[in-house]
């Protein structure tokens, strides 16, 4: 804080983190120099308060059919302004105008899982994520578009053919699958043989 006047027994310090413990010291200084400080004060804790700082990096996607996976970067300790601390996850799908909300309320909570029958595969989400404390709801991050969870492939590749290279190899082929917006991509293929 500022220098105060030698005549003032007494200051207020502003702008501490709510629900932090703090101690204080106190330094005598005149035209010759600054004096040693006293010894710390008791610890002191400042009161809770409605957090302020939203969780980031919301992302997600993945998991199972008919799930909406939901992540995002935990709020540090310093930051959760008091007792009580959890996230609420707020979703609807792309051009809904009605939310689902959901709380979270553990505080190392990093993951949210949505799971319902009726999501249709990589059905696009917009997303928000806040955070609550026993004071009340804080802050929500801005939106994300977060995909729901693949479908496994409906159908099987095309156009298979085997061509001898060798006494001991033989060459597959086939068409791919193409790209279907409701299965989503494919990310291999296995090839048996008998």
């Amino acid at each position: 804080p500022e220098v105060i006047n030698g005549r003032t027994h007494k200051a207020t310090v502003v702008d501490l983190s709510p629900w932090v413990e703090y101690e204080f010291r106190v330094v005598a200084s005149n035209s010759v120099g600054i004096g040693e400080p006293s010894r710390p004060s008791a610890l002191l804790k400042t009161k809770a308060a409605v957090p302020v700082v939203a969780p980031t990096n919301i992302s997600g996607g993945g998991g199972s059919r008919s799930e909406l996976v939901i992540t995002w970067e935990p709020v540090s300790e310093e930051l959760q302004n008091g007792e009580g601390f959890g996230y609420v996850v707020m979703f609807r799908p792309l051009g809904s105008t009605t939310w689902t909300k959901a709380a979270v309320a553990s505080v190392e909570s990093s993951k949210y899982v949505y799971r319902n029958e009726s999501i249709t595969p990589l059905s696009p989400f917009e997303v928000k994520v806040g955070v609550y404390n026993n004071e009340g709801e804080g802050t929500l991050s801005s939106i994300s578009i977060i995909y729901s969870g693949e479908d496994e492939p409906q159908m099987a590749p095309a156009g298979a053919s085997a061509l001898s290279v060798s006494a001991a190899a033989v060459e597959v082929s086939w068409l791919p699958i193409p790209w279907n917006r409701h299965t989503g991509r494919v990310l291999g293929y296995e090839v048996r043989g008998w």
